[in-house]
């Protein structure tokens, strides 16, 4: 049997009752981490391996995974979600890392991706806001169509 995105998780997490479904888009995470363990935040498959984690986590579905591990120091690694986004960039001279976490539908718990991120890179101290991304009345009530465009091909 084929799931669909709103089976892969039985506990959505959103526990603000006055929003309904049509009123936003999906929930988003800034996260920021202070005092992590360095050589965690250096460590290119370590952070591949902990955002894997955190779609899992989350409840989201990952489709790919890209990763850069910078020189001298640092690795930024970007998640695509079949629900949106989770990036990460990292600076380990100072123990920091800034996370962006997106997750579209109410099926998902971007707050468990920041937990997971949060305890697998040890920040001493962290900083997280959570807002919800509200739906354009457009989408929220329409008939979504495909746009046309013209395409110019090459003589």
């Amino acid at each position: 049997m084929e799931q669909t995105l709103s089976e892969l998780h039985p506990n959505p997490g959103w526990s603000a009752p006055e929003i309904h479904a049509t009123d936003m888009v999906g929930k988003h995470c800034i996260l920021e981490l202070y005092d992590c363990d360095p050589n965690r935040l250096d460590d290119e498959a370590f952070i591949r391996t902990t955002i894997t984690s955190a779609a899992k986590g989350a409840g989201a579905t990952l489709l790919n995974l890209i990763t850069h591990q910078f020189q001298p120091q640092g690795v930024t690694g970007l998640a695509l979600l079949a629900e949106s986004h989770i990036s990460i960039h990292t600076w380990p001279e100072s123990g920091y890392a800034a996370v962006d976490v997106f997750t579209c539908g109410d099926h998902t718990m971007p707050e468990q991706a920041c937990g997971i991120l949060c305890a697998e890179l040890q920040a001493k101290r962290h900083a997280l806001k959570s807002f919800l991304r509200e739906t354009p009345a457009a989408i929220a009530t329409g008939v979504r169509e495909p746009v046309e465009t013209a395409i110019q091909l090459p003589n």
